[in-house]
């Protein structure tokens, strides 16, 4: 981690999430904030429901959003940094206009912004730059002086994002029975996009083939995998492999699907899988539904043993990773050239992403990259 302590010129830091229904009156507003401008009919909207009406209809991703706020106040008050976080969703409250203006009100005018998604991608990038160039335009139309947003780098190779997802596979095939351990099968699990938006991820000099997107995985996977073997001498096959499709049957998506690729696994003997999903910052309810109802049950129909590693979530490994990213783009931002901590083959993300990089589906504005007209 930097020495650094300085966090100049930033004065706060935003962390920004997808947000999720906290109630069953809350499941069709949210997907419709979701969908808004698909035309989706409300009816529709209550049969994708259904996943969070399993569970009361609530996501557990804004308390385990409440939980990495709190670890990274307190991680900040421990390491004597004195810079406020706060917390906006693009998708229900708090929202992130909402919390852009509480922001401003408060006198930040330089704010540093960890979004809950590691990997270069439309979705996981660009439409969260664009959801900051709307609220800015917002602000701007209520009058309100606009802060500087700097959306801090991609995370997904750094050393405090990766060790707790190691911790958290081994300790999953340590709960296997003895005689399956030694064979068990990896299945690094990540969202499911169409291939045409992957193979568009990242700057344009990586587009093809998956593009940023699955070559970024693909090196987590294989710095788990070694680090896995390095330290119980046994290698486990391991394959890269997707969950949470949606959107039209016609349209190419990245496969092979986990129920598919468990299904798999069990004709060609694997004796237990563990799923490891990297893709995902905390247990939300790609996790907690997809994997740990959908998959786990599709695996007891099978026989096959399985288990679920754990998500990153408020790890305190990871709440001074993101100390780290804050403190090394501060650093950055005064001309200074830091130390950017990041294991793996493809080295630390860029700062600013660049024009082209995880281009929008439709022309939009988008603040905190090179093309931003916020500046």
């Amino acid at each position: 981690m930097s020495a650094q302590r300085d966090p100049a010129p930033y004065d706060a830091l935003l962390l920004l999430s997808f947000g999720g229904p906290e109630g069953p009156d809350d499941v069709v507003p949210f997907l419709e904030n979701v969908t808004r401008g698909r035309g989706i009919p409300t009816e529709r909207l209550k049969e994708v429901g259904q996943h969070y009406f399993l569970f009361g209809g609530v996501s557990p991703i804004n308390d385990q959003n409440r939980a990495l706020l709190a670890a990274l106040r307190k991680d900040f008050a421990d390491a004597g940094l004195d810079l406020p976080v706060y917390w906006g969703n693009r998708n229900w409250a708090p929202y992130l206009t909402d919390a852009l203006r509480e922001m401003v009100t408060d006198g930040h005018r330089r704010i540093a912004v960890l979004a809950t998604s590691a990997y270069a991608s439309y979705s996981g990038c660009r439409q969260y730059r664009e959801n900051l160039a709307d609220a800015l335009a917002a602000l701007e139309a209520e009058g309100l002086p606009l802060p500087r947003v700097d959306k801090l780098r991609h995370y997904f190779n750094h050393p405090g994002f990766i060790r707790p997802m190691v911790d958290g596979v081994l300790r999953s095939l340590a709960e296997l029975d003895e005689d399956v351990r030694a064979g068990a099968h990896i299945a690094f699990t990540t969202h499911s996009i169409p291939t045409a938006s992957a193979d568009t991820s990242g700057p344009a000099g990586e587009h093809g083939d998956g593009g940023a997107y699955v070559r970024e995985h693909l090196d987590v996977a294989r710095l788990i995998a070694d680090t896995v073997r390095a330290e119980t001498g046994l290698e486990h096959p391991w394959q890269l492999v997707y969950q949470s499709r949606s959107g039209a049957p016609h349209i190419p998506w990245l496969e092979p699907d986990i129920c598919d690729h468990l299904e798999e696994r069990h004709a060609a003997g694997a004796p237990a899988v563990v799923m490891a999903p990297i893709g995902f910052v905390s247990d939300h309810m790609e996790v907690l539904y997809d994997l740990d109802t959908e998959a786990t049950a599709k695996a007891a129909e099978l026989g096959l043993p399985v288990r679920r590693s754990a998500t990153v979530g408020d790890d305190p490994r990871f709440a001074a990773a993101v100390r780290d990213l804050l403190l090394e783009r501060a650093a950055a931002e005064r001309g200074i050239d830091p130390e950017r901590c990041a294991l793996g083959a493809l080295g630390p993300s860029h700062d600013l992403c660049p024009v082209g990089c995880c281009p929008a589906r439709a022309a939009r504005p988008a603040a905190a990259g090179a093309d931003s007209p916020y500046a």
